[in-house]
């Protein structure tokens, strides 16, 4: 930004100057730009995070495999659209459903053997560490490790400018995905059956089971919504930046991160938190390199664990 020309200040109150100091600044620099990447970022960081929360609430421990479903979501609709050439609803369709498919099948089979024989939660957070090595090399091996993209959800690419910033149509879904799902997660919780059997099993599973919740039954249906959720979060990235094999890890990590500080567990503190996380990287690499992103976000973390450990809400739902 520029230095303010005196003859346009004089006369003015404080209060005028900064009026205008904040103008000049919106309309003459690529803060507009840098508030609507934090947006579209911490758009994304909450659709990671809400699944992974929703998950973590029922199991307490932390799903590693909850980054390499959403690369699945993002490689069906891959496969569909650019292998089988089947139409765009269609495809994000079937790589929703196939991710929270894939996510029940990854409980059925490996996690709920391992609660059943009452492991500890380091026992399940390396099982889901072999989950993630393994589906991410299966999806290497049939996809190769080459980037691939989606392109435009309409075929072509459509951006909108407001206010100095620029954002794409798939960008504009992100935000509004983000926002919807938010809202509408955490009505399900709190006004429906279901929602209220999910808390029962994050505060006691033990005392769920007393009262007659089949804890098992809503696990299962918590790993469906949390698969889908993370398919979701794959198809947009695969529509706004591209597909790769490892692109589950970098997702994964952002949405734990915006999760604890946050509030884990806790589907506002998600929100909170994804947003937090998003703000803090995009401001935080104003004036350095872009290679510094992940560096901010492990120490916006690392802040948060040693000053506030239980997150913006500390964990209340």
């Amino acid at each position: 930004m520029g230095t303010i020309p005196q003859d346009e200040v004089r006369g003015l109150s404080d209060q005028g100057v900064f009026c205008y100091t904040v103008l000049i600044m919106f309309t003459d620099s690529i803060v507009p730009q840098l508030i609507a990447n934090s947006i579209i970022a911490g758009s994304l960081y909450t659709i990671v995070a809400l699944g992974f929360n929703l998950i973590y609430g029922v199991t307490k421990f932390f799903n590693l495999a909850h980054g390499v479903v959403a690369a699945v979501g993002g490689y069906i609709v891959f496969a569909f659209t650019k292998q089988l050439e089947w139409g765009t609803p269609v495809a994000v369709t079937l790589g929703i459903f196939g991710a929270a498919f894939i996510s029940w099948l990854i409980d059925r089979v490996i996690y709920r053997p391992m609660r059943q024989r009452k492991s500890s939660q380091m026992v399940l957070l390396v099982g889901s560490l072999g989950v993630f090595t393994a589906l991410q090399a299966v999806i290497a091996i049939i996809f190769t490790s080459q980037f691939q993209t989606l392109g435009g959800v309409s075929g072509e690419i459509r951006t909108f400018t407001f206010v100095g910033a620029t954002i794409t149509d798939i960008q504009a879904i992100i935000i509004s995905s983000a926002v919807l799902i938010t809202i509408g997660l955490a009505w399900y919780i709190k006004k429906s059956y279901f929602g209220k059997s999910v808390l029962a099993v994050s505060d006691d599973e033990h005392v769920a089971k007393v009262v007659g919740i089949n804890t098992e039954r809503v696990i299962q249906r918590v790993f469906i919504i949390g698969g889908a959720i993370a398919g979701l979060a794959g198809i947009l990235v695969g529509y706004d930046t591209g597909l790769e094999p490892t692109m589950g890890m970098n997702l994964l990590l952002k949405g734990v991160i915006a999760s604890i500080i946050g509030g884990i567990g806790n589907v506002w503190g998600g929100f909170l938190g994804a947003f937090l996380l998003g703000f803090v990287e995009n401001f935080g690499i104003w004036k350095i390199s872009g290679e510094w992103k992940d560096a901010i976000a492990f120490g916006l973390l690392i802040i948060f664990l040693l000053v506030r450990p239980k997150g913006i809400l500390r964990g209340s739902r």
